[in-house]
């Protein structure tokens, strides 16, 4: 078999120890087989200057979903993603969600060596109007409060463990609760492929656009979606009443959501979002408040390394 392909490993140099001591036993297997550099980035100043740096060499990513649209968004920006851009991934995040998808081991040495034996596929980008990107999920409604409410119990619940394995995943559901409770009712035209799935006179709880399976630590919000199957997996919740939204929040938590009466589940290559203010939530990254959105799937947009069937 021919030699492995060397590697940059991007890191995080604000990552805690915890993260430093999975890293280095993932670093002495990748080392074991092939050359391997690592370089700590802190801002997307250092990122550019790592990704300059790359030449050939296949970009692993030290890190969770964030680290991951970093890169993935810093090559896109740079216009520098392809087919024969491949990159690899070793889950040190909290949620790890895309990692999830693909199948990529979550146990970092794991993940290392599924990075030596594995095969390169080629992965789908979402990205909108204004270029920028969503690699695993965007979310609006209460998908985006969920995660703006959950962000204070995932970081006091992240301290709880070792590394990637904590309870930092309970943010999310949370979050969903929290905002079941108190939930925003927005008056949205979702289109699909140019038809309108919903409009302004059914009130939406939340809009969400997966190109992977899970968001906040592995709860299924389009558990379908597989980024290499040149769709979007689209997800429109329109519960009414306290009762109702509390009944869908429930079959949230255990993945049966979609069978809700009042969920819609479509699939598309382009979805357009427009009516009262509402925000954003692309890969845990959250702007706003937005009044018109719109994506567009680009097929193998670039490839990654994952484990064997």
């Amino acid at each position: 078999m021919p030699a492995p392909e060397p590697l940059l490993v991007i890191t995080n140099s604000d990552a805690g120890t915890a993260d430093d001591t999975a890293l280095l036993a993932a670093l002495g297997v990748l080392r074991g087989s092939t050359s391997v550099e690592v370089c700590a980035t802190a801002g997307p100043g250092e990122l550019d200057g790592a990704l300059h740096r790359a030449g050939s060499r296949r970009v692993v990513v030290a890190g969770g979903d964030g680290s991951l649209h970093a890169v993935v968004s810093a090559l896109h920006r740079r216009h520098e993603l392809g087919p024969d851009r491949v990159l690899g991934l070793l889950p040190l995040g909290t949620g790890n969600d895309f990692a999830r998808t693909i199948g990529i081991p979550l146990d970092p040495v794991e993940a290392a060596q599924a990075l030596v034996d594995g095969v390169v596929r080629s992965m789908d980008l979402l990205v909108d109007e204004v270029g920028q990107i969503v690699v695993n999920q965007v979310h609006l409604g209460a998908g985006a409060e969920a995660g703006r409410k959950g962000a204070p119990w995932k970081e006091r619940l992240g301290a709880i463990g070792v590394g990637p394995v904590n309870l930092g995943k309970l943010g999310y559901p949370i979050g969903a609760a929290l905002s079941a409770i108190d939930p925003p009712s927005l008056r949205l035209r979702v289109e699909v492929d140019g038809e309108v799935i919903n409009d302004v006179d059914h009130r939406v709880l939340m809009v969400a656009l997966g190109n992977g399976a899970t968001v906040g630590g592995g709860l299924e919000l389009t558990p379908d979606a597989d980024p290499g199957d040149g769709r979007i997996d689209v997800m429109i919740a329109r519960p009414k009443g306290t009762l109702a939204r509390l009944a869908y929040v429930g079959r949230l938590g255990v993945g049966t959501h979609s069978t809700h009466q009042d969920v819609i589940t479509v699939h598309a290559k382009t979805v357009t979002v427009s009516g009262t203010e509402f925000w954003c939530s692309a890969d845990g990254e959250l702007y706003g408040p937005e009044r018109h959105r719109s994506w567009r799937l680009e097929p193998g947009a670039y490839s990654m390394i994952v484990p064997r069937d």
